[in-house]
């Protein structure tokens, strides 16, 4: 019995159907003088699988819809895939962990592969979870 509540609390996920998030894109890498807001929306679908949309824009350029997928493992880490565009030559893949630091409020470093610049970058997010 002890050994399945173990086995249980290692594979549980803090998200939870019908939860909603609300925060901002990547706000690594970016000088203070550039930053932008990139509003970010998303809904807890099932207990494990949040779906996103991030909305963006920079000077002199087209907006920019990018939509997301997370599925949630082993507390608040997660596997991210995203397309920009809708544009799968502009997948994304990553992993990454959710931290909430103060009841509904989160910020959620990840490790992204990006395949059309066929880099790798660490992006940090932040945002609200209700």
């Amino acid at each position: 019995m002890i050994m399945l509540a173990f086995v249980f609390t290692l594979s549980a996920s803090s998200q939870v159907k019908g939860d909603w998030y609300v925060g901002t894109g990547d706000v690594a890498n970016v000088s203070w003088t550039d930053w932008a807001i990139s509003p970010s929306v998303g809904y807890g679908v099932t207990d494990n699988l949040m779906v996103g949309l991030n909305v963006s824009q920079e000077v002199d350029e087209d907006m920019v819809f990018d939509v997301h997928a997370r599925y949630f493992f082993k507390e608040d880490y997660f596997a991210y895939v995203g397309v920009e565009d809708f544009d799968f030559d502009m997948t994304q893949i990553g992993v990454g962990k959710m931290f909430t630091v103060h009841k509904v409020v989160y910020i959620d470093p990840k490790i992204v592969y990006d395949f059309n610049a066929q880099t790798t970058n660490l992006t940090l997010g932040f945002g609200l979870r209700f």
